[in-house]
């Protein structure tokens, strides 16, 4: 089986891909400290509370925290006997490389969406990333990825806000049932909320008209659903659109020859 894992700078998800379909995902936070036994320990757990007992035999993986990969690869030799496709270096391949300018090296997360929204849509898409980072990735025609825009994300703004202003409190991050509050809580949730409304109606709305085309709006990350409760934000939530990529990726490399055994 196949183990997809995208490390963000929050969080990291592991997947597992049977062949057909994704049969596990697990969430932990994202610490560069972490030892490739600790990863097993904490896998392995789940593994068997959930039933899922996998035999991996391939690893890919995206990181935006480059210290993390270290780990990741001598969890992959010691207990999966295998060597993992690590997205962004050199010797994997991608189904279409980026073009964007002379030595701008894309961020794997955003690589991995570019693949994975062309695999399902076909190209002209802007996959919107709910991360630390509210990404807004631009994908060609051809699958090629072809820039974006990079904004400050959802939870990061929060947290800025509650630390730069003594008497504000830090709040989660919900649909407000009218946009004027009547509370310091209500004021917050309105403010962000429909703040990143405007913020990817308005980004979309410039890319498209930039780009020409018509064009179909993919949201993913964790806080895309909720954003999705705006109507027509996005044409369409996918979840799981960052992994399929690295499944994509991966699939796209082991026809190309890369050698997963360690």
């Amino acid at each position: 089986m196949l183990l997809t894992i995208d490390c963000g700078n929050t969080n990291t998800v592991f997947s597992i891909w049977d062949g057909t379909q994704f049969v596990a995902t697990w969430r932990t936070s994202t610490e560069a400290t972490r030892t490739a036994d600790q990863y097993f320990v904490w896998l392995s757990s789940l593994m068997t509370l959930t039933g899922i007992y996998a035999d991996i035999t391939d690893v890919v993986i995206s990181s935006t925290v480059p210290r993390v990969v270290f780990n990741l690869r001598v969890l992959c030799d010691r207990y999966f006997n295998t060597r993992p496709l690590v997205v962004g270096r050199p010797d994997c391949l991608l189904p279409r490389p980026p073009r964007v300018e002379q030595g701008v090296r894309p961020g794997p997360d955003r690589l991995a969406n570019a693949a994975g929204a062309h695999e399902r849509h076909g190209g002209d898409v802007v996959v919107v990333d709910f991360g630390t980072a509210t990404n807004f990735d631009v994908v060609a025609e051809d699958g090629a990825y072809v820039g974006g825009v990079i904004a400050p994300g959802v939870n990061l703004s929060l947290e800025a806000l509650h630390q730069g202003a003594a008497a504000l409190p830090h709040v989660d991050i919900s649909r407000p049932e009218k946009v004027i509050g009547t509370n310091t809580v209500e004021c917050i949730q309105s403010g962000v909320f429909w703040g990143y409304i405007g913020l990817i109606e308005g980004i979309t709305a410039r890319i498209k008209a930039e780009y020409g085309r018509p064009m179909t709006v993919i949201g993913t990350g964790g806080l895309a659903p909720l954003f999705a409760q705006a109507e027509n934000l996005f044409d369409r939530v996918e979840d799981d659109l960052t992994l399929h990529g690295l499944r994509v990726i991966h699939d796209y490399n082991r026809s190309n020859g890369f050698k997963e055994q360690a």
